[in-house]
């Protein structure tokens, strides 16, 4: 049987430009929403799920993530002179990594629990002997402060497909996933894209998802921060006909 993850990389090395003015001095990862940072509500949630070692990339205002981290057990830091990319950034940190599957979060969403927590669902689902990738994935028109096409299809087997020219699609990519490190071998070097390697475990069927059961937040631009934190306080009324939205971890 294959160990659950007990490791994680936690990317939070972008420029955060869609944030600006706030980014120009705070990197993304370190806004607040509902009094407490992006990054630090992912590292809560995967020390809940008891993730004990977590590479955390870095780039812009990068001292930044390193003092707030200090003292924090378990980290690692992966700092990047140059953008890396989702790819080149977990490439960077596989040295940290181990040999074993892992889980990767972006530090730039938000996410609520349904009846399950979503990265012991993620678990659960994983099969070491046929997946190289599983994503979660959550309904598109349910997400709060997005406002994009969405990303994928599902099958019933669990099998996601691209929106391609699809006008939308029905879910969306959370930023939450288990990847295991087989996915990286021949990986490109430098800066890449992870769609890269979801496309090649696609075409070799050892690509799979799940869906969220509960909410899934994007705290993409100032204007979105007011309706997010509603939502995290309980607040903010649903649109007719809407799935209520739970509140946040």
């Amino acid at each position: 049987m294959t160990l659950p993850p007990m490791r994680a990389m936690v990317l939070a090395a972008g420029l955060g430009l869609r944030m600006r003015p706030i980014t120009l001095t705070r990197p993304k990862p370190l806004v607040e929403v509902a009094g407490r940072s992006l990054l630090d509500r992912a590292l809560d949630a995967l020390a809940a799920a008891g993730v004990a070692e977590i590479v955390v990339n870095c780039h812009w205002l990068g001292e930044q993530i390193r003092d707030h981290l200090a003292g924090r057990p378990g980290i690692i830091l992966s700092p990047e002179a140059e953008l890396l990319e989702t790819g080149g950034g977990i490439v960077q940190a596989l040295p940290w990594l181990g040999s074993d599957a892992f889980f990767a979060i972006n530090a730039d969403i938000l996410w609520s629990e349904g009846p399950e927590p979503a990265l012991e669902r993620l678990r659960a689902a994983w099969d070491d002997r046929r997946m190289d990738a599983l994503l979660l994935l959550h309904p598109t028109e349910q997400a709060v402060g997005h406002d994009g096409p969405g990303d994928f299809f599902l099958a019933a087997d669990g099998t996601p497909t691209r929106r391609g020219t699809a006008a939308r699609a029905p879910y969306l990519f959370t930023g939450v996933q288990i990847l295991h490190p087989r996915l990286f071998v021949g990986a490109p070097a430098g800066a890449f894209s992870l769609n890269r390697l979801y496309d090649r475990a696609l075409a070799a069927g050892r690509l799979q998802a799940i869906v969220h059961q509960g909410g899934w937040y994007h705290v993409g631009t100032p204007e979105a921060l007011p309706e997010v934190e509603a939502c995290l306080l309980g607040c903010r009324p649903n649109p007719p006909g809407a799935s209520p939205r739970p509140p946040l971890f």
